[in-house]
């Protein structure tokens, strides 16, 4: 190989050294769940086979088995996908609402005193407590688990988004003031920087939020969805169906929960501040 050759091959050779070291990171890092996943099914089975044996608790090999039947057929699947289509429309909506309004709560005094009453007079209502309310104003259809959704998800952002403004060091703003910055280019580039952290984290939180809602909205108003499923299974003692439902919601939530991560050291690295 002459030394042109050589020049040319070391770049390739760099690049597949650092996906080969990507990759084995990758995996050392995904030892630690893959252990903690075994040992909490290995005590499920435990507990299922010889402490309770009781056909009211299956063990998770019963719970496996069911799911893929249910797979098979198509229920799990549609109802995880209308589940996850109902989360994944009013958190985004709900994040978009709550990041603005709480920015200008953090950053404007006078907006903070005029916007405070709403948020911490509505704020205290359950989620739960507004499926009534969502089912009379927006029937039991798409719109009411939604409006739900949006509802458990506004308010967290708004409150962490309000708290990253007043978490921001004086001194930081001082010294844009005094380089000339004005108020808009303050906001833009120092509030808003500053406060992505705690904003990611109040959507993190909210995004937890929502599994938990869009499920006693679908036990309440729906004809899809783990929430039917699992209130189906309630009422006709299908144990295996309530089991699979919740293994269902702790997997996504679990899955949404590591993209969501995965997403902010791609996509915004410099803020991430999750464990």
């Amino acid at each position: 190989m002459t030394t042109a050759q050589a020049r040319a091959a070391l770049p390739n050779a760099n690049l597949a050294g650092r996906s080969l070291a990507w990759t084995v990171r990758a995996l050392i890092d995904t030892i630690p769940y893959v252990l903690g996943f075994a040992s909490l099914f290995l005590v499920w089975h435990i507990v299922a086979v010889y402490v309770v044996a009781s056909v009211l608790f299956p063990p998770p090999l019963t719970v496996f088995l069911h799911g893929i039947a249910t797979l098979q057929d198509g229920t799990l699947e549609e109802n995880i996908g209308i589940s996850m289509q109902r989360i994944a429309i009013g958190f985004v909506a709900g994040s978009a609402l709550g990041i603005p309004i709480g920015l200008v709560i953090g950053s404007f005094p006078l907006a903070r005193k005029i916007l405070e009453p709403w948020t911490e007079f509505l704020r205290f209502i359950p989620s739960v407590a507004m499926i009534t309310i969502a089912v009379i104003w927006f029937g039991i259809g798409e719109n009411s688990k939604i409006f739900l959704i949006i509802y458990t998800t506004v308010f967290i952002v708004i409150l962490n988004s309000a708290a990253g403004v007043a978490a921001i060091a004086p001194n930081k703003i001082r010294a844009a003031q005094v380089l000339g910055a004005r108020p808009w280019q303050v906001f833009i580039w120092v509030a808003l920087p500053a406060t992505v952290p705690y904003i990611l984290t109040g959507m993190r939180i909210a995004m937890a939020n929502s599994f938990t809602t869009i499920v006693a909205a679908e036990m309440v108003a729906a004809n899809t969805g783990l929430g039917v499923m699992l209130w189906n299974g309630r009422m006709y003692m299908q144990i295996d169906d309530i089991f699979v439902s919740l293994v269902s919601l702790c997997l996504l939530g679990f899955t949404a929960d590591r993209l969501f991560r995965i997403a902010i050291r791609q996509f915004a690295g410099r803020y991430d501040t999750t464990p």
